[in-house]
């Protein structure tokens, strides 16, 4: 039994294995989809890809949870450097405790269950290698946020969460709704990336290091830059987990598929922001006014959800909802200190809200009839308005980012097609196209310019596009090569010396 639980402790640094399965299986569906591959038979490899990843993985973290009850978890693991710069670098490094491979080994399980699921689900999709890509990238994601050892993987790991989730939530891209709603999800979640940035620049600029175990060393004791660390890291849990003020986006992610909606919004991705915490609670409970304020956010972001839950009238809404309760009472959980209720509470409810979210399509014919309004909520009609606008705080958050960022890119739009394009000389393609389209009723006149533009453009091409030494490109760059042997040729000692010595015998 000793020699099997050293083995099992040696084969923790395969524990790369386990975000890496997933990724590689979302790398080669996107592959297939650049191929072009669609139709029936396409469906069983995209679906044996994501599935089989998500199973391999579950697999490899058991073994894992056996090796750390047999003999101990391994704790900081580090496998390599990632990258280094003088003065900087990033190691690949994992941090293997009893609850992070518990928390990972929950997430790969739902993420097999909801991938096995959608294979019927989603049968004849248009998108369907497109879903299950976007479900392969999320759990590779995922893996990484839980398992990461330092902040900077994690952060990679909380970057592909955000991207998968915002390809699922347009995933019905020709619909203006569904586009809105992921731009609207996407910004939301921005402002918690830039917190989870500048802990991680804080925490290398006062600490050198971004290994968790550094940062959660509590060297900084109570101090502005603790403090400072501490709330780019608390908006970012915040912003991930739904929490107010943060919470109108996690409504608007229900327009991706039922699946989808399971994983990232019911069952997991909405935990990352609690994992969080509870990584970095040794460091919260030494700020005690902000561990408070965390408690707090909390608990108004669980009442908030229970009254807009009240008022709610469809299944995916009111599942949400209710799942915006149960993680601010987690975020209490975490603000009081009681990190071990939070973490079970975490599992518990990871489970079975995402089978209550797959069973969602089933609830309309298993309850067919809306309950009853409250009879307190609805005799108080300011109460029950506030509860069914959500209290104003979605408008309030497209007014502040969906608006300005819509207004920006348009701008950003017209200085490109107005200034930008002219001074390039590219062409105005929408005006190609009407013109060869429109054939001969452009006229003779018309027909001469578009002649003569179009051989100024080969002309253009062949002088400045052409191949990479050829052409006036190539020219310009031999002629900017001599310059720079010429210029350090006179930086030598001896022709500086010339040079000086010429310039006086031109005064004398």
């Amino acid at each position: 039994m000793i020699g099997i639980a050293e083995a099992l402790v040696h084969s923790a640094s395969l524990i790369w294995l386990v975000p890496a399965l997933p990724l590689a299986a979302a790398l080669l569906i996107g592959g297939r989809m650049l191929q072009g591959v669609s139709g029936d038979d396409a469906e069983p490899v995209t679906a044996a890809l994501a599935r089989g990843a998500a199973l391999g993985s579950g697999l490899l973290l058991l073994v894992f949870l056996l090796a750390a009850l047999l003999a101990g978890a391994p704790g900081h693991l580090l496998l390599g450097n990632w990258f280094a710069v003088p003065g900087f670098s990033v190691p690949v490094s994992f941090l293997l405790d009893q609850t992070a491979l518990l928390v990972a080994a929950v997430v790969a399980f739902i993420a097999w269950v909801t991938i096995s699921f959608s294979t019927a689900y989603l049968h004849r999709e248009p998108r369907f290698h497109r879903f299950h890509f976007g479900m392969s990238l999320f759990l590779g994601g995922m893996l990484l946020i839980v398992l990461a050892g330092n902040a900077v993987l994690g952060f990679v790991g909380w970057e592909l969460c955000g991207l998968a989730s915002w390809l699922l939530i347009a995933y019905a891209d020709e619909r203006p709704r569904a586009t809105g709603n992921a731009l609207f999800a996407f910004l939301c979640n921005r402002v918690g990336d830039a917190g989870f940035l500048l802990a991680i620049g804080l925490g290398f600029w006062w600490l050198g290091s971004v290994e968790w175990p550094v940062l959660l060393g509590g060297t900084l004791a109570e101090t502005v830059k603790l403090r400072m660390l501490l709330l780019g890291l608390l908006v970012a849990a915040l912003a991930k987990s739904a929490q107010l003020p943060f919470t109108p986006w996690i409504t608007r992610a229900l327009e991706g598929p039922t699946p989808s909606s399971a994983v990232f919004y019911g069952a997991v991705m909405v935990h990352a922001g609690v994992y969080l915490l509870i990584r970095i609670n040794p460091l919260l409970q030494q700020v005690p006014d902000m561990a408070v304020a965390v408690a707090v956010a909390g608990l108004a972001t669980a009442l908030y959800g229970w009254l807009c839950g009240r008022v709610s009238s469809d299944v995916k809404t009111s599942l949400v909802l209710a799942t915006v309760v149960q993680v601010g009472l987690m975020v209490f959980a975490c603000g009081m200190g009681w990190t071990e209720m939070a973490t079970g509470h975490l599992l518990l409810h990871a489970v079975w809200r995402a089978y209550q979210f797959l069973l969602a399509p089933s609830y309309l014919v298993l309850a067919p009839k809306p309950l009853p309004l409250s009879r307190w909520l609805a005799g108080n009609g300011q109460l029950y308005t506030a509860a069914l606008q959500r209290f104003w705080i979605e408008p309030l958050i497209a007014a502040l980012l969906q608006r300005p960022t819509l207004l920006l890119g348009q701008d950003v739009r017209k200085l490109d097609e107005r200034v930008l394009e002219r001074l390039v000389g590219a062409p105005d393609l929408q005006q190609a196209a009407a013109a060869t389209e429109g054939g001969g009723s452009a006229g003779v006149g018309g027909r001469l310019l578009g002649w003569l533009a179009t051989h100024f453009q080969r002309l253009e091409s062949r002088l400045v596009f052409q191949n990479e030494r050829g052409g006036l490109v190539g020219v310009l760059q031999r002629l900017g090569e001599m310059i720079r042997m010429l210029e350090h040729l006179l930086e030598q000692p001896r022709y500086l010396m010339l040079m000086v010595m010429a310039t006086f015998v031109v005064i004398l």
